[in-house]
């Protein structure tokens, strides 16, 4: 019987190790890891085409994907404040492929009793930016200052149609704010996001609209619409010459700044090394150049922030915002059963 040469013996162990190790699965798990993206990844938007969030996203996705080497696929999942996407993704299994771009809703599904869903059961891969909103109607609209608005809200209320973006959307937080100080009421007329609501009041269909100045710039700048208000103690750059609610209104200002923020989330328990992956990529991108200039132009402000520090934002918006809407009576649970603790002011 003849023996096996020393280096033939060697490649012999090598080939069967290798062979033990496949049929065992261990091969596969780092191989795996490190390959991630296989292949085009599906991202879900919660609102509609033309909001902000659709937007925003639709800028910063191809710009992720050129660095994770393959495609992420939008689609838009419309539907109970958000919340139909969200259980979307929910539903999925946690491997990276389906990712959730959201706004800030999710924050307040609990105390307003919308879905058991919320942040907590996600990783924040990023919070691309926030926004700041303002207060639009029709270039040729009666309500030439916020002032006309409010008079003619306490004449006639209930009556004025507002757009609306359902419960806890940034048109039904603002106008809490309203309501509370102002002692207004509005016939709000729901949309499933932004665009289709500024669509509405181009249209004629309603009679104002808290927008995000993000998805109101290109009809403000076209001379379409006309902000009478920016929702901030302070006028921006991407309004120029429209007051701040909080300089025409002190008792707003115990309320602001407040806006809405937009980002981009996976399921718990997605591997690691798939979180890790995503991040790099939409840190990058959200950082770019491009990304910045986008934000500037739409009257965003970028925030590029992940993991814990994502979190934290997260957390404190919530805290401002769901006390906000509690003690407005807007809410339909306490803050407090969910644990959210009451900010300081």
């Amino acid at each position: 019987m003849e023996r096996a040469r020393p280096s033939e013996a060697l490649r012999v162990s090598v080939v069967v190790l290798l062979g033990v190790a496949l049929a065992l699965g261990l091969a596969a798990v780092p191989s795996t890891a490190q390959a991630y993206p296989e292949r085009n990844i599906i991202g879900i938007i919660q609102w509609g085409a033309g909001g902000t969030t659709d937007r925003v996203s639709r800028k910063v996705a191809p710009l992720a994907d050129r660095l994770l080497g393959q495609r992420i696929v939008l689609n838009n999942m419309t539907g109970a404040s958000g919340a139909t996407g969200m259980q979307y993704v929910y539903d999925q299994p946690a491997d990276g492929y389906t990712l959730l771009f959201a706004a800030e809703n999710p924050t307040l599904y609990g105390i307003l009793d919308i879905s058991p869903r919320n942040f907590d059961e996600f990783i924040p891969i990023n919070l691309f930016a926030r926004s700041i909103p303002v207060i639009v109607v029709r270039s040729d609209s009666k309500y030439r200052y916020l002032d006309d608005l409010i008079r003619d809200a306490r004449q006639r209320p209930g009556q004025i149609k507002a757009g609306g973006t359902g419960i806890g959307g940034v048109p039904f937080v603002v106008g809490a704010m309203m309501t509370a100080v102002s002692g207004v009421k509005f016939n709000t007329i729901p949309f499933d996001g932004d665009g289709p609501a500024l669509a509405a009041l181009l249209g004629g269909h309603i009679d104002f609209h808290v927008s995000v100045l993000s998805a109101a710039a290109e009809h403000m700048r076209a001379g379409r619409m006309r902000a009478i208000a920016v929702v901030d103690n302070v006028p921006n750059f991407g309004a120029p010459g429209v007051p701040a609610l909080g300089q025409m209104i002190p008792q707003y200002r115990s309320y602001l700044p407040w806006g809405p923020f937009f980002g981009v989330w996976v399921k718990k328990g997605t591997p690691a090394p798939a979180v890790a992956k995503l991040t790099e990529a939409f840190k990058a991108a959200v950082g770019s150049e491009e990304f910045k200039e986008f934000a500037e132009l739409l009257g965003a402000v970028p925030l590029n922030l992940s993991g814990d520090e994502a979190m934290r934002f997260v957390k404190q918006w919530q805290s401002v915002t769901a006390w906000l809407l509690y003690d407005a009576g807007a809410a339909k649970k306490s803050p407090q059963a969910f644990g959210i603790p009451r900010p300081s002011r």
